[in-house]
């Protein structure tokens, strides 16, 4: 049995030997890094196989002396061995012959996968081969001898990895009076129940922290404390806005424009208003050519929407240019704000009402 199982993986292991010398030469797609990569990976577990192949084989000599008395189990342990090494066959008899080029072409998604293919393959043999490996050894598992000794000694506690983190134990009615503190109150008995040593440790070290921060905190200055971290998170904050603003103001448009009633805001619009409209309009807005826009009647609507759309895109045909090319959407609403502002202020000598009145 040894020897037609090892003539079986030799002869696997040199047909595909044989079939990589003399077959045609490889494709030039194979010269992909990732090919190259693949198949050095295939190669190498190939011969995983083979000595685990081996391995196998010579794990049969330790089986035979069970396989007397367990005569039963041999054609399940011989169907396995077979099925193990039938399947590591295709990975060493797969050939692709395409065809022949003399320059490098990258690795096509086909050829990817049938490499990866045989990679996952022959990976799934060698974990066959391992258990077949691990049931001829006759290797148990950790928790199997652990339930072994158990069964063997059923008066040694099994302890649980939590009861080992914690440092604690189950207790029965016998080990309970090994931990009685002897405080009883209305029949309730005191037991000892320590600190899980986690939460010590945790304590310990929670406290050399805050000696630590309050040594460069406090003493050493070496790093801000927590109400100078407030004061730098908003002086951050406060650039930030600041910056959101500056951006945000050349977001303004006639649909979300609104008042300005800062008089910062008022002020630079009243420099444009007097440097761009006052030859029309008047330098206090009781009109020229313009209408007057400080009574209740206008031509174009009066409020602040209205007035920004007017001012941004002007009106053509009585020869009030657009202004947009002009200012920036923040100016043109500093504009529209103070035309609103001057709003009922009476100046001399104003122009008779046109449009309607609002």
């Amino acid at each position: 049995m040894k020897r037609k199982l090892l003539y079986t993986l030799s002869g696997s292991l040199l047909c595909s030997v044989s079939a990589l010398a003399n077959g045609p030469k490889p494709p030039s797609e194979l010269k992909d890094p990732v090919a190259l990569v693949l198949l050095t990976v295939i190669i190498g577990l190939v011969l995983v196989i083979a000595i685990l192949g081996n391995a196998v084989v010579g794990a049969m000599d330790l089986y035979r002396e069970r396989m007397k008395r367990e005569a039963a189990k041999l054609p399940a342990i011989l169907a396995l061995v077979t099925l193990s090494l039938a399947a590591s066959l295709p990975a060493n008899a797969t050939s692709v012959a395409p065809e022949q080029s003399a320059y490098y072409t990258p690795l096509s998604q086909s050829s990817l996968y049938l490499l990866v293919s045989i990679v996952v393959l022959e990976i799934a043999v060698i974990i066959s081969l391992l258990f077949v490996l691990r049931f001829l050894a006759g290797i148990k598992s950790k928790s199997k001898r652990r339930a072994a000794a158990h069964a063997a000694d059923p008066a040694k506690p099994r302890i649980s990895w939590l009861e080992r983190i914690n440092k604690t134990r189950t207790l029965d009615a016998t080990t309970e009076t090994e931990e009685d503190m002897g405080h009883d109150f209305d029949g309730i008995h005191e037991l000892n129940n320590p600190t899980p040593p986690w939460w010590k440790w945790g304590f310990v070290f929670s406290i050399c922290f805050g000696v630590v921060y309050f040594w460069r905190t406090e003493i050493s200055h070496s790093a801000p404390n927590q109400i100078q971290e407030l004061a730098m998170a908003e002086e951050k904050a406060a650039i930030a806005k600041a910056e959101y603003l500056k951006n945000a103001a050349n977001n303004i448009d006639e649909n979300n424009v609104k008042m300005m009633d800062n008089a910062d805001d008022l002020a630079a619009g009243g420099k444009i208003f007097v440097a761009s409209c006052a030859p029309c309009h008047g330098p206090q807005g009781q009109g020229v050519v313009g209408p007057n826009l400080t009574d209740d009647y206008w031509l174009h609507g009066g409020k602040i929407n209205d007035v920004f759309k007017t001012i941004k895109y002007g009106v053509p045909d009585k020869g009030m240019k657009a202004w947009q090319e002009d200012f920036s959407p923040k100016q043109l609403a500093q504009l529209a704000s103070f035309v609103k502002s001057i709003h009922g202020s009476n100046p001399p000598n104003p122009k008779e009402p046109q449009g309607a009145k609002e």
